[in-house]
């Protein structure tokens, strides 16, 4: 979610993300790459700590290797990954076992799936030390501050603005513009139900539509939108940008960043079309290792990580005093406000809103 890229260094870029999701699929993979257990070591406050630390994330987690080594090393942890599918199926997987966990620390679960992780009980509770500006994105109504945001940014409908302009076509500037004919075919988002962007899109037009968005979906449906599994499947094979055939995407306000050349982004967010997505990591209930679980959570707010969000993960830190890199000012531009649903109304109607969402998307 390095910062210019030229069409081939992004297509790169693109090629390696697939590589790396690919080779740390398997469940039980070292993140630094080695796959052997770091013995017990002096941590560098001189408290003994080692042994596996299992990080259950979603596909898209990417940081440096060199900052995950920097952690082994100072805390004689060895971080092993555990890739969980999408948002949506992240959340899910943790909620089924709540009682038996997958790891010992999860990133990834947003604020669209949040309080119902929470309600499964999911997360232990841990008061993490927050960075600057960091507290405006916790979680409303966790008290015990079991997750702990470490990310933020606006999901939001891109364009292919290259695309557009070669056809001598306007393109779309709000989401009703995207039930128009004149863009039939052309949009392509992932679905509600495995896909956090996915859920944030469906609670964009909630909170846009009311009680009216059923009857937008059933146009948007009938403007032949296409619905994939995750992010990933949306951007980088259907996207014109990435070759595919749909020139309107669902993705975020940092993306036009991404897609620079001479000076110019080629592609836009459509600013009028944003919801906030704030990604929390939270120690999992009955973890095999709570302190690893801890330090990792802490390590994600450190600078260092925090500075490499942008770059490794498109998304914003929620540390106010890290540096942005310079393109973000000119191409990753943010929305003056979003459309929202209050997060206690996400709670009460989450399972209701997506079984009526997946029974309108498989007529």
């Amino acid at each position: 979610m390095a910062f210019h890229f030229s069409r081939p260094a992004r297509a790169r870029l693109a090629a390696g993300a697939v590589l790396s999701a690919l080779a740390l699929s398997a469940a039980g993979c070292s993140l630094s790459g080695d796959d052997e257990p770091t013995p017990d070591a002096a941590a560098s406050d001189g408290s003994t700590s080692g042994g596996d630390v299992v990080l259950v994330t979603h596909d898209s987690f990417s940081l440096p290797k060199k900052l995950i080594r920097a952690f082994e090393s100072e805390t004689g942890y060895t971080v092993v990954h555990t890739p969980a599918g999408d948002g949506g199926e992240l959340t899910s997987k943790l909620e089924l076992t709540a009682d038996h966990p997958l790891g010992d620390v999860a990133f990834g679960v947003d604020n669209t799936f949040a309080a119902s992780a929470l309600d499964a009980g999911v997360f232990a509770p841990y008061d993490a030390a927050l960075p600057a500006g960091a507290d405006q994105y916790r979680l409303p109504g966790d008290e015990e501050h079991a997750l702990t945001p470490v990310d933020t940014g606006e999901v939001c409908v891109n364009v292919d603005t290259a695309w557009f302009a070669e056809r001598d076509l306007a393109p779309p500037a709000d989401l009703d513009d995207l039930t128009d004919p004149a863009y039939e075919g052309l949009f392509v988002t992932p679905a509600a139900t495995t896909s956090t962007p996915g859920m944030a899109f469906l609670l964009a037009t909630i909170g846009q539509y009311g009680e009216g968005w059923t009857d937008y979906w059933s146009d948007l449906l009938a403007n032949d939108a296409a619905i994939v599994k995750g992010w990933e499947d949306a951007y980088y094979v259907d996207f014109t940008y990435s070759g595919g055939d749909r020139p309107i995407v669902l993705s975020y306000d940092t993306s036009p960043a991404f897609t620079v050349e001479g000076g110019k982004t080629s592609t836009a967010a459509l600013l009028d079309t944003c919801f906030r997505q704030v990604e929390y990591a939270g120690v999992l209930e009955g973890a095999a290792n709570p302190d690893g679980a801890r330090a990792l959570v802490d390590w994600l707010l450190s600078p260092e990580v925090q500075a490499a969000l942008p770059t490794s993960m498109y998304v914003f830190p929620v540390d106010a005093d890290v540096a942005l890199p310079k393109q973000w000012a000119a191409f990753a531009q943010q929305p003056t406000s979003t459309l929202e649903v209050a997060p206690d109304e996400i709670a009460e109607n989450r399972r209701d809103w997506l079984s009526t969402w997946t029974e309108l998307t498989s007529r």
